[in-house]
């Protein structure tokens, strides 16, 4: 959920004679290839005389068909909410809770066709969550969440230990640990990161969150190492040459991993195809390290339908006539509910989304025929230039998680390597018109963002079949990952 749905939840459930109370709640969901999430929308507060306070919260009949009626209006799924000021971190179920949960949970999926939700906010703000599943004509079992977390300023996660267990801090990590702590570590090492472009930047944030201790990383690229590609790839040899992007990395990032339970899943397509959307839908943060409009109009459309951060940046580079360096800056920033989008901070131009999913950017006629000095003429990934990039969006991502004395959110930063300054950091924000009206809306977003690759898209790779999960990562990942958020 956001930031201002969870504030909203606090104020609410969190009562200053430390009584229970309850609400409900709207959720839509986000379903990726192994795990699907509950996205909170927005919550159902209570009217007077809809609910009972008295130690132990309770609602009345019309409530709850008045909150019934307003999922089904909305096509969204129902979540009860409710909380426990006495508990900390997550909570366990008291049979009276479940008698509620599970006997209102034919009605909420016969209304809505989603499985009903069930919420509990301890005395601390911690959340715990669960699905009612219907398993058979009148019989809901109830499915415990791995984490639930709360997206805007920073990322706040909670985590159910028995099905996303602390990981052990390892010898390679003492130096790391030393810095924030073992519990910011373990919060840090739980997340799955997916790395959207395994190019040159992608490749020095993928090898930096395996060194940092991350155990679980998605690798989404669809291309081949080419010997051009030799100056800049850290991963790469000459005997990668002809080899995929997405494996060589994730088999590179299994070398130099420091945590105990390391995974890297490559995952061999483009973010705009399905396998990759929903292979991004899975993770917890994903970074974009992509140069091309429509890769950043779907992760656009993901950090804010399925309020999943994006960590975005960017390198430009100028000669001058003489073909000397006149201008080299890169930039920094994470995208997501509250924070200002690609689109409107000039990232990628709508206007060429289009252009490349007919296939006009994979066109060598179409790319000559544009003016001189075009962002799509531009080479830009030299490997320093890649290198501080890199940096400056996995800073963006540390703060977000570890939110060092309340400060979690740098803005946007840019660097001029000419002149050698940072410009100030900005927050800016979308015009009202923006992605404010599909925030936490998931898969019912209504925005159809994905499709097949360009017709003239590299032949090397065009016709590649994707790799997916085997079947034992399809089960252990789905068994890990059932999230809520």
């Amino acid at each position: 959920m956001s930031e201002a749905v969870d504030a909203l939840a606090r104020r609410h459930l969190l009562r200053a004679d430390r009584q229970e109370d309850l609400c409900f709640a709207l959720w839509h969901p986000s379903t990726g290839q192994t795990r699907t999430t509950a996205v909170v929308e927005l919550l159902i507060l209570p009217r007077e005389g809809e609910r009972n306070v008295h130690g132990n919260a309770s609602f009345e009949s019309h409530y709850f068909t008045r909150a019934l009626s307003e999922a089904a209006q909305a096509g969204a799924g129902l979540a009860l909410m409710h909380s426990h000021p006495g508990g900390m971190a997550w909570q366990g179920m008291s049979p009276d809770d479940i008698n509620t949960e599970q006997g209102h949970a034919a009605a909420a999926y016969g209304a809505t066709r989603l499985p009903f939700v069930g919420l509990t906010m301890a005395g601390d703000g911690a959340w715990s969550a669960r699905f009612w599943e219907r398993t058979a004509p009148r019989q809901y079992a109830r499915r415990d969440c791995a984490t639930v977390r709360v997206v805007g300023e920073r990322l706040r996660t909670t985590f159910m230990e028995a099905l996303a267990p602390v990981p052990h801090g390892t010898e390679a990590q003492i130096r790391t640990i030393s810095a924030w702590g073992k519990k910011k570590q373990a919060d840090l090492a739980r997340l799955r990161v997916g790395i959207i472009g395994a190019g040159s930047v992608g490749a020095f944030i993928a090898e930096g969150m395996a060194r940092t201790g991350i155990e679980d990383i998605t690798v989404i690229d669809f291309d081949r190492i080419e010997i051009k590609n030799l100056d800049r790839l850290l991963y790469a040899k000459r005997g990668n040459v002809g080899a995929l992007k997405a494996t060589a990395l994730a088999d590179h990032l299994g070398e130099c991993a420091t945590g105990a339970r390391f995974d890297a899943l490559p995952v061999v397509a483009a973010v705009y195809e399905e396998v990759g959307f929903c292979a991004a839908l899975d993770c917890d943060v994903l970074f974009s390290c992509v140069d091309r409009p429509w890769g950043r109009h779907v992760l656009n459309l993901i950090a804010y339908a399925h309020l999943i951060p994006v960590i975005d940046g960017g390198i430009s580079v100028r000669t001058n006539r003489h073909e000397e360096l006149a201008a080299a800056d890169w930039r920094a920033h994470t995208v997501t509910v509250g924070h200002q989008c690609m689109q409107c901070m000039g990232q990628y131009d709508a206007g060429l989304v289009q252009l490349e999913r007919e296939g006009y950017l994979d066109d060598p006629t179409y790319i000559q025929g544009l003016e001189k000095g075009h962002p799509l003429k531009a080479r830009e990934n030299v490997f320093a230039f890649s290198m501080a990039c890199a940096s400056l969006q996995t800073l963006q991502m540390l703060a977000m998680v570890l939110d060092p004395l309340g400060r979690s959110n740098p803005g946007k930063q840019l660097y001029h390597f000419v002149g050698s300054f940072m410009e100030p950091s900005e927050h800016g924000k979308c015009s009202p018109e923006c992605l404010s009206s599909i925030a936490a809306r998931g898969d019912h977003c209504g925005f159809e963002v994905t499709g097949a690759p360009p017709a003239n898209r590299d032949p090397v790779v065009k016709k590649l079949p994707t790799e997916t999960p085997s079947l034992f990562q399809r089960i252990s990942r789905a068994l890990k990952h059932l999230f809520i958020g």
